[in-house]
């Protein structure tokens, strides 16, 4: 290795270290679950995960997976226009459409490039402007960047005032795409949707949802986002990931039209340069999917269970950010504040991750606590005052 670079990336490590900002990598050795096996502390209680419906083990989703392997094999072994697509994609890109209320569906092996192929295909062939909320994911951030847009605006986080004085601001005739995530990673709040599916009418701009933290968490059945708000339907392009309520594998999906879905499938980059979603993965998901359908019953426990969380650290005089979604985050002020608190609570046995800038802006580092259905009420009473001893301490 040259000399040179690695003498300056132990420099950046060790600032790291004397900071206290450090990311520690905490290996498992079990399912993911409310009760997982950590290297070095045992088992412990996970309020960090994003398995929000209690799937990624669950038999069913688990035995579809080694099904899925026995008939497809390990993977793809190719992109999709050349030979990487299988039935199993179809079959579960079909029930994705029908369950976020599109027409359509593709998957990806990410919702990461699954944002990207949906905002580079919406700006490639015409001139067009992207109007982004200034708290959206990071993936979505990158997505703009790599597309170049003839135009782009970052406006205040869910100010639908700030976004209507943007989208007057865009030249008549080129296209609008305004971006939004449907539930933001790290506040836990939900965007107004009404509001900004009526302005984008109102500005013929095409609206894309990024839905991943809604897909399973939100709505009478899981459904996501425009569910929660008796919009289904109503949403131009939903983008969203098989990697948290539906199972946890990994792989993302763009939905939509069908003309949308088959552009994408002609020019977006991550579906022609890389290889399919394992079969394995895509098997498992639609399996997770199946089971959601028949028991809507675990939205409504994820429900309980994060309203318990909110309730009991406010009640016990914290101050967790208010939301109607799975994540339940707590302000801490600086990183090494939210990292010390993290690592305090996992010598309790207690897995939750503190984040911090640049993630976060500075100040407004904080411990996320992410509630699950598989939750019991006595794990959920356990987070609470372990949380709430650790952060007042």
């Amino acid at each position: 290795m040259n000399a040179t670079l690695a003498t300056e990336l132990s420099a950046e490590l060790a600032a790291l270290d004397a900071a206290g900002t450090r990311k520690r990598l905490r290996p498992l050795g079990s399912p993911q679950g409310p009760l997982v096996r950590m290297a070095g502390h045992g088992d412990v209680l996970v309020l960090s995960s994003n398995d929000y419906l209690g799937l990624a083990a669950h038999p069913e989703v688990v035995e579809a997976g080694i099904e899925g392997l026995r008939r497809y094999g390990a993977g793809t072994a190719s992109v999709r226009f050349i030979c990487g697509l299988f039935d199993c994609h179809l079959e579960l890109e079909q029930a994705l459409a029908g369950w976020v209320g599109t027409e359509a569906a593709l998957t990806f092996t990410s919702a990461w490039a699954a944002n990207e192929a949906a905002i580079g295909a919406l700006c490639a062939g015409r001139e067009t402007w992207v109007l982004s909320d200034e708290l959206n994911h990071a993936s979505i951030v990158d997505a703009i960047r790599r597309a170049r847009p003839a135009g782009k605006r970052v406006y205040a986080h869910a100010d639908m005032a700030a976004l209507e004085a943007a989208l007057r601001e865009v030249p008549a005739g080129v296209r609008r795409v305004v971006v939004s995530d449907g539930v933001f990673s790290m506040e836990g709040d939900l965007v107004p949707l009404p509001r900004l599916v009526e302005l984008c009418r109102a500005h013929d701009a095409v609206l894309v949802l990024d839905d991943s933290h809604g897909t399973g968490v939100l709505g009478e059945r899981g459904r996501g986002t425009p569910e929660q708000f008796g919009l289904l339907g109503e949403v131009d392009v939903i983008v969203s990931t098989l990697g948290k309520a539906l199972g946890g594998a990994a792989g993302g999906f763009v939905a939509g039209s069908r003309e949308l879905c088959a552009v994408l499938e002609q020019r977006a980059r991550p579906q022609l340069f890389s290889n399919a979603l394992p079969p394995t993965v895509a098997c498992s998901a639609l399996a997770a999917l199946r089971v959601l359908e028949r028991e809507p019953q675990r939205v409504a426990r994820l429900r309980t269970n994060a309203a318990a969380l909110r309730d009991g650290l406010a009640a016990r005089g914290l101050r967790p950010l208010p939301g109607d979604s799975g994540i339940v985050p707590v302000i801490v002020g600086e990183t090494a504040t939210a990292v010390a608190v993290s690592e305090r609570l996992l010598a309790r046995g207690l897995f939750v991750t503190g984040f911090g800038h640049p993630v976060v802006p500075e100040g407004t580092a904080r411990v996320r606590l992410q509630a699950s259905a598989a939750l019991s009420a006595a794990q959920v009473q356990q987070a609470i005052e372990a949380v709430t001893s650790e952060v007042q301490r």
